[in-house]
């Protein structure tokens, strides 16, 4: 016995609302469910929506949980975040604290570095990949400081900027020089 299609809307409504959509996929689908609601069956509904008959079931039962937005396509889930909030903050810490190279082998972190101490700490393997992006939606981004001397004086590099006026000029035009054609 096939899945029954809700009873709070007609083929006309499916048509108009298949006119008015803007998603080409949408709109094809609307026209099929249409077509069962005037009566057609399942079989000439897969042929006006070009699938088999298991996708028009399918289109059946998204229609009937979410109308006619139920039948856009989504952008799929995908995976589940290997990080949960208590790795996230562990790496925010390392990061804000920077690397002891005495501990960590390195003087300053790379992504790479990032998920050997991911690694080393939690078990959690990560691509580097993965890691940038986790990183990024964090609010960090791939910039490092310029290296300061530890006793470096506050000031010592505006000193010795250079404040000399530029060496090039604008040329000053004159009006005779510009011929009419």
């Amino acid at each position: 016995m096939p899945i029954g299609l809700r009873d709070d809307f007609e083929a006309q409504e499916l048509r108009l609302a298949a006119r008015r959509s803007k998603d080409a996929a949408q709109a094809r689908r609307l026209l099929a469910l249409a077509a069962i609601y005037d009566g057609a069956s399942r079989t000439e509904a897969s042929r006006i929506g070009g699938v088999t008959l298991q996708i028009v079931r399918d289109w059946v039962v998204k229609f009937n949980a979410g109308g006619p937005d139920g039948l856009i396509d989504r952008k799929a889930p995908g995976q589940p975040s290997r990080l949960n909030d208590a790795h996230r903050m562990a790496l925010a810490a390392a990061i804000e604290s920077g690397p002891m190279p005495a501990i960590h082998g390195v003087v300053r972190w790379r992504l790479i570095d990032l998920c050997q101490w991911l690694w080393e700490e939690f078990r959690v393997q990560i691509a580097k990949q993965t890691l940038s992006r986790e990183l990024r939606a964090m609010g960090y981004r791939k910039l490092s400081a310029r290296p300061r001397h530890h006793a470096q004086a506050e000031g010592a590099i505006e000193d010795f900027k250079k404040v000399s006026p530029p060496s090039w000029r604008k040329s000053r035009g004159s009006r005779g020089s510009i011929r009419p054609t």
